[in-house]
């Protein structure tokens, strides 16, 4: 089969290798589409524990083609499944304390075992989960990204009535928005630089407000963000990674409120808080980490039809142009850009 392949960090190509076959409890999947994000940008660079040699791409959705033997009979050929691309050993210190998102042997399909950027992949059984026969490919896609939305307003625990403030209108802030207004929030505001991905986000109805503001100049929503919460926001998210906007975004967290860092910022990266600040406001900040345990329920929430993705996937590239469909996403080119093999 064709897949892309990494040799090392940044050292990668288009190349043919043997077609995977199933173990006694794996399937086999012919790959529809495989979405690429930001995680993809760092594993090219080397980074968020990739291991080398590599097929990248953990955002995968298809059809099984072949099984094993122990493959439960209800698993027919020709099955649309999603991936659940993330898998934990149960054995270790953090999955013996019920974390097993922390598992010291974690292991995900794209990251640290081969991935979906390839026209097949090979995955446990009990790794998928169904797609509904209304949605497309295109539209299940976008399951893993929504189940780390969901484990991320699992953090951050909002209240009923809150009003919500959202830096960011990627794909994460246009599904973290989406998951605000249906957990109940008053208001929901999205701050991002002009351009067709705030554009989707009041076309979509998640977000009551958007504000543009370039991202090099975050100090210039301060204004307007103070006429609409004088005493800040209950629940602040960032989701993009910029030191310059998550330095700035704690300042708009109400008293005792929440502060959700989603976007995944580089390793070296740096932010100057007052710790003074942060003590006296009894401020919340919280972390959130990929997904373990969110597919099924991002899976319903796409059935449902209360996640619109109408509009969020912008490009699409064939496996030979993963290159360019990389670039896209580093440069922030569209809003969601996903490879089809075929």
């Amino acid at each position: 089969m064709k897949a892309v392949q990494y040799a090392s960090a940044r050292n990668f190509a288009v190349v043919d290798v043997p077609d995977p076959t199933p173990e006694d409890e794996e399937v086999v999947m012919k790959v529809a589409a495989n979405g690429v994000c930001h995680t993809d940008v760092n594993v090219h660079e080397g980074e968020f524990f990739a291991s080398f040699p590599l097929i990248p791409g953990h955002e995968v959705v298809g059809t099984v083609v072949d099984k094993g033997k122990s493959v439960p009979g209800d698993m027919a050929i020709g099955a649309r499944r999603i991936v659940n691309n993330a898998s934990t050993c149960g054995r270790c210190y953090y999955c013996r304390r019920g974390q097993p998102l922390f598992c010291e042997n974690f292991y995900s399909l794209g990251i640290n075992g081969p991935g979906g950027a390839a026209e097949f992949i090979r995955v446990h059984y009990a790794k998928t989960v169904p797609i509904a026969d209304h949605l497309t490919f295109e539209e299940a896609v976008v399951a893993e990204p929504l189940a780390c939305a969901i484990h991320g307003m699992d953090q951050v625990g909002m209240h009923l009535g809150d009003q919500v403030l959202i830096f960011g209108a990627g794909p994460s802030g246009q599904l973290l928005a989406q998951l605000a207004k249906w957990s109940g929030a008053s208001r929901v505001v999205v701050v991002a630089p002009p351009s067709a991905k705030l554009d989707l986000a009041a076309r979509l109805k998640a977000a009551d407000i958007t504000l543009p503001i370039p991202r090099s100049q975050p100090e210039a929503a301060r204004p307007t963000l103070a006429e609409l919460a004088p005493q800040g926001f209950p629940v602040v998210i960032d989701t993009t990674g910029a030191p310059a906007v998550i330095e700035q975004a704690l300042e708009y967290v109400h008293i005792d409120g929440r502060f959700l860092v989603y976007g995944m910022a580089r390793f070296g990266d740096r932010v100057l808080w007052s710790p003074y600040d942060i003590f006296r406001r009894q401020i919340h900040i919280v972390g959130s980490f990929a997904q373990i345990d969110t597919m099924d329920r991002a899976a319903a929430l796409l059935a449902s039809g209360k996640i619109d993705t109408t509009g969020l996937i912008t490009h699409r590239y064939p496996l030979h142009e993963y290159a360019r469909a990389l670039d896209n996403v580093a440069r922030g080119i569209g809003i969601k850009t996903v490879i089809i093999p075929d």
